[in-house]
C-alpha cells in the first residue's frame, strides 16, 4: 500500500496530477463467489466516495463475499478490528507497517505499539497479523533495524495467537525470505501483493507460502508476474486488491474497491488456462484454508 495515508478516520488518498477520479463500473459477475484477501476500506478515493458499508455491497453484487481489512498501524488495526466484529463480510488483519516502525522506533513508541497490536490479536475476528514485513524502497539503511525487529515481532504474535501473516515486501526479497526461516515462519504466511518473480514463487512453493495476486499482475509490464503466477503452487494462491490502490487494467489508475477484484480473476484465468469457475473455487478454498470461515452470525451494521 501507498504510505501517504494521513491519521483520523477514513483516510484520503493522495491525487495524482491528471489522474481519472471517477468510480469505474461495476465488472459482470463471477461464477463463484470468493474473497478479496487484502484491502483498506478506510481509504476515501475518488470523486464519489464509498464508505465501508457501500463498498462491501458493491463487493458482494459482483461475487466477492468477503473481505480481509488489513491495517497499517494501531488506529487503522483497530478500525479493522471493530468493522470486523460488526459486519460478517469482513475479517481484520492488524499490524504495524513496515515503514511505520522506524518513526515509531525514533520516538519511542516502537514497543507500546506492538503491544497493542498484541492485543487486538486476541480478538476472534483478527485472522491475520499484516501488514508487516521489510521495505527497503522507501526506508533507508537508518531504518532497517526497526523494521527487522518490529517484523520478528510480528511473526512471534501470530505464532502465539495461532493467525496467519501478511507480508508486505518491497526491494527485499532475500531479507523477508532468511528472517522467515530463521524466525520460522507461520503455517498461513502470505506474500501480500506479490512482487517476485518464478524465482521466488519456487521458494514459495517449497516452503508452502501463500502468494496473493493483486491488479499488478494485469499491467502490461509485469511479464515476471504472470511468470511467477503460471509456476505457482495452486493450492497456494490468493488473490487480492490493495485497495485502493494498484487498480487492474484497463482500468490502471482509477479508483480501486473490492467490487473490480473480477477483473484481476478474470486476467489470472487467462494466464493459467483455467476455466473461471474452477479458479474462483479453488481461490475460495484457499483463502479459506488461511483466514477460516466468514463466520454469517455478525450483525451487519456501521462501526
Amino acid at each position: 500500500m501507498s504510505d501517504a495515508a494521513p491519521s483520523g478516520g477514513l483516510r484520503a488518498r493522495s491525487a495524482s496530477p491528471g489522474r481519472d477520479l471517477t468510480r469505474p463500473p461495476a465488472p459482470e459477475p463471477l461464477p463463484v463467489a470468493l474473497y478479496d484477501n487484502h484491502t483498506h476500506l478506510e481509504f476515501e478515493d475518488g470523486v464519489d466516495q464509498l464508505d465501508p458499508i457501500e463498498s462491501l455491497e458493491r463487493a458482494t453484487a459482483v461475487g466477492v463475499r468477503g473481505v480481509v481489512q488489513v491495517g497499517t498501524d494501531l488506529e487503522t488495526s483497530g478500525w479493522g478490528a471493530r468493522l470486523a466484529a460488526t459486519d460478517a463480510r469482513v475479517l481484520a488483519a492488524v499490524a504495524l507497517h513496515p515503514n511505520e516502525a522506524p518513526k515509531l522506533a525514533a520516538q519511542g513508541l516502537l514497543d507500546e505499539h506492538l503491544r497493542g497490536i498484541a492485543e487486538l490479536a486476541a480478538e476472534p475476528r483478527v485472522r491475520a497479523i499484516g501488514e508487516t514485513g521489510l521495505d527497503f524502497f522507501r526506508t533507508g539503511e537508518d531504518g532497517r533495524a526497526a523494521q527487522a525487529r518490529a517484523f520478528e515481532a510480528h511473526i512471534e504474535i501470530a505464532k502465539e495467537h495461532g493467525l496467519a501473516l501478511q507480508i508486505h515486501d518491497r526491494d527485499a526479497h532475500d531479507e523477508v525470505v532468511a528472517t522467515l526461516l530463521r524466525v520460522g515462519a507461520p503455517e498461513g504466511t502470505v506474500f501480500h501483493c506479490f512482487s517476485g518473480d518464478a524465482a521466488l514463487a519456487r521458494i514459495c512453493n517449497d516452503h508452502g507460502w501463500y502468494l496473493s495476486f493483486a491488479g499488478t499482475m494485469t499491467f502490461k509490464n509485469a511479464p515476471a508476474l504472470r511468470e511467477a503466477l503460471a509456476v505457482a503452487d495452486p493450492s497456494r494462491v490468493l488473490v487480492e486488491t490493495d485497495a485502493p490502490f494498484l487498480t487492474p487494467e484497463p482500468l490502471r489508475g482509477r479508483p480501486n474497491a473490492p467490487y473490480l477484484l473480477p477483473y484481476t480473476v478474470r486476467r489470472m484465468a487467462e494466464v493459467l488456462g483455467d476455466p473461471l469457475e474452477e479458479l474462483c473455487g479453488r481461490l475460495a478454498e484457499n483463502t479459506e484454508r488461511v483466514y477460516g470461515q466468514w463466520s454469517p452470525e455478525a450483525e451487519t451494521v456501521t462501526p
